[in-house]
């Protein structure tokens, strides 16, 4: 019998994070919440960077292309979550689930790309300031963020040629509130355990990678800051600061997922609320209150608006 490419799902059902009534009245207006929060904070610092003549640094030029990646990243799972949650279907067609999952994927890792690129950016501030112009100049800053934009798009075509090609013949429930890859191994009819490596090698050189490029960088940056004085440590911590932050929020479950087989879906559910949808929220809040140059911006933005 050839199972090959003999999917007769043509839609899943997304089992979605309660089957409570009561539970899920409450996360619909947590995450509707939680949802509009990220796209107007993000919108906001993608409004005040792009109108302000003081903040065209390339820090900035980076927090503007994240909070922008933020917005689509969070888009990608969080309405059809709050949808599904207000009328109570939770159907999702075989195309869109795997649309989903290769706008997830794909934002997701420009994400994690781009905050390598801060990190960077960060390390050649404090420890390379004579050549900070020449190294990151706008032609760099570009490259490095086409770079994590092609990066982004090969991970994810990966992970969606690793999943569309499985056939499904049912079940078609997912034990989740959103298309991802894991879940969809589960529900396919064949022996799913090399795509599985796969996607754990995949996944998980990025993230592993990505997050030993950051914690070295931070090293150097603090080895670096042995001779100076406590204001010269203040000021190099407050830029390191938010980033350090959003990276631990977002590496700390992301790679707690993608690093392993995944035998708990239940586990891997709660924890992708995290990443998925609070730290998108997070960031710009992260950048912002850590950030007085930004702060001064928004106020003038404000005051020429009112």
């Amino acid at each position: 019998l050839n199972m090959e490419n003999t999917s007769n799902v043509k839609e899943f059902i997304l089992l979605g994070l309660s089957e409570n009534q009561g539970v899920q009245k409450i996360y619909f207006v947590l995450f509707l919440a939680f949802y509009l929060i990220t796209v107007a904070g993000n919108l906001l610092i993608l409004v005040t960077i792009s109108s302000s003549q003081h903040l065209n640094s390339p820090m900035y030029f980076f927090l503007c292309c994240l909070s922008f990646v933020d917005i689509c990243y969070s888009s990608t799972t969080a309405p059809k979550m709050i949808a599904g949650l207000l009328v109570g279907s939770k159907t999702i067609s075989f195309v869109g689930c795997m649309a989903q999952l290769f706008g997830f994927h794909f934002f997701g890792c420009a994400e994690i790309f781009l905050l390598t690129v801060m990190a960077y950016d960060r390390y050649v501030a404090i420890c390379r300031p004579l050549h900070y112009a020449a190294l990151m100049s706008g032609r760099a800053c570009g490259r490095m963020v086409l770079g994590s934009w092609v990066g982004a798009f090969f991970h994810s075509t990966l992970q969606l040629l690793l999943t569309i090609r499985l056939p499904f013949c049912g079940p078609n429930k997912i034990d989740h509130y959103f298309c991802d890859v894991h879940p969809l191994l589960h529900l396919a009819c064949a022996d799913t355990r090399a795509a599985g490596a796969a996607v754990v090698v995949n996944g998980g050189l990025i993230a592993l990678s990505a997050f030993a490029i950051l914690v070295s960088s931070y090293v150097v940056i603090l080895v670096s800051l042995k001779g100076q004085t406590a204001a010269g440590w203040h000021k190099a911590l407050s830029t390191c600061g938010s980033h350090i932050t959003v990276v631990i929020l977002f590496f700390g479950p992301c790679t707690f997922i993608y690093i392993r087989p995944s035998s708990n879906l239940e586990e891997d559910k709660d924890m992708a609320v995290f990443y998925a949808i609070i730290t998108p929220m997070l960031n710009p809040l992260i950048y912002t209150l850590r950030n007085e140059e930004v702060k001064s911006a928004m106020r003038k933005l404000w005051s020429r608006k009112v």
